[in-house]
């Protein structure tokens, strides 16, 4: 039986990529840079490649947040400040919020049948914004933001942290929930809990990071959790 229940926050319960274009053209047009799809394609390449290299340790949490916009006005040819466009790109991302379809009920239909824990890699300025903007606070025991805790998932460290702010913490009664095979999943199994995939476009696992549940989208998670 399910008690603890963590959920990841971008493209799990919030629409992050709606929410990433519509701040990163903002954020652009300050900086004199047109937002065409090509220039949006782009920044998204280059910024999840840049996560990928924190999830693997290969870089820290400011590499990421400014050596993307460096890259990317590198190739473009452009002259700007990287470290004030991410300042910037922060604070347009943080004032506002899209949740995806039926996550909100999802999530108010696990209160009270569940411990909710939000686990998110996200910059802590930028989550506390947004889930301050949704009015998600109240549907959580604790928060956990990566930035705060100094670890970041996949990293068992990160899951360890979460573990010793939890009284009666067992991981046997826990699952984690989101949409990252590599930073979600691949943390979950690593920190001996259960572990559910949230896939809406039906992508195929690889061999050595398995789920052991996956559903389309959050509004499946209830249902799911009640034949467990």
């Amino acid at each position: 039986m399910i008690e603890f229940l963590f959920l990841d926050l971008d493209d799990t319960i919030l629409d992050f990529h709606k929410a990433e274009r519509l701040a990163i053209a903002k954020t652009f047009r300050e900086f004199g840079l047109e937002p065409t799809d090509a220039v949006l394609n782009r920044y998204h390449e280059i910024n999840k490649l840049h996560w990928q290299r924190l999830e693997r340790g290969e870089i820290t949490r400011d590499q990421v947040l400014v050596g993307r916009f460096q890259m990317l006005f590198d190739e473009l040819g452009k002259h700007a400040d990287p470290a004030q466009i991410a300042r910037s790109y922060e604070h347009n991302l943080s004032i506002g919020h899209y949740y995806l379809p039926g996550a909100r009920e999802a999530v108010d239909a696990l209160q009270g049948h569940y411990r909710l824990f939000l686990a998110s890699n996200g910059t802590a300025s930028v989550q506390h914004g947004r889930l301050t903007s949704a009015g998600l606070y109240p549907c959580f025991e604790q928060v956990f933001v990566s930035q705060e805790l100094g670890s970041n998932k996949p990293a068992k460290e990160f899951f360890d942290a979460c573990a010793a702010r939890i009284p009666g913490y067992d991981a046997d009664k826990a699952m984690m929930v989101g949409d990252s095979l590599t930073s979600d999943i691949l943390g979950g199994i690593r920190a001996g809990m259960r572990t559910c995939w949230v896939n809406p476009a039906h992508n195929q696992a690889p061999e050595n990071i398995r789920p052991d549940y996956e559903i389309e989208s959050l509004s499946q998670l209830p249902a799911l959790l009640r034949k467990l």
